[in-house]
């Protein structure tokens, strides 16, 4: 059993680390998303995106050489909106947005998103089911960080 002196140093020091989660954990998370999405998005365009042939399969109606590069521009600008506060409120929607998208695979190409479905995910279903925490780090990061919006009235 502890003494009480050590107990109250574990305390002090177990308040520290939660003021420094309270005051920096959701600016990391959202500074996280927006190095994830910048990063992957870049590579689209310039076609070194591991992405672009299950992308290519799902998006099957338009030409990947078209949708690719923009679906890269398009993460790349949810990127920059969680990275500046005024843009904040833009980024989220546009991540939602883009984000829905990336479970079409599950659906639409079972075959390549599971080895045995619809319980054992392959490593592309892995990278999709991944991203219910990029949404719920997202959905963090809007509920710690907007405010409502004014009544114009």
């Amino acid at each position: 059993m502890m003494d009480t002196e050590n107990r109250q140093k574990v305390m002090a020091l177990d308040e520290r680390i939660i003021l420094l989660l309270d005051e920096y954990s959701v600016s990391l998370l959202r500074y996280s998303l927006a190095v994830i999405f910048f990063w992957f998005g870049v590579l689209k365009p310039i076609g070194v995106s591991s992405a672009t042939e299950i992308v290519s399969k799902t998006v099957y109606f338009l030409p990947p050489e078209l949708f690719v590069p923009v679906l890269g521009v398009w993460e790349m600008l949810i990127g920059v909106c969680l990275l500046h506060e005024r843009l904040l409120r833009a980024g989220i929607a546009l991540l939602l947005l883009q984000i829905a998208g990336t479970f079409l695979p599950l659906v639409l190409l079972p075959d390549v998103s599971f080895t045995t479905f619809p319980l054992v995910p392959s490593l592309e279903g892995q990278y999709i089911l991944k991203n219910l925490v990029l949404i719920s780090g997202a959905l963090v990061v809007a509920s710690y960080s907007l405010d409502p919006i004014p009544d114009s009235e």
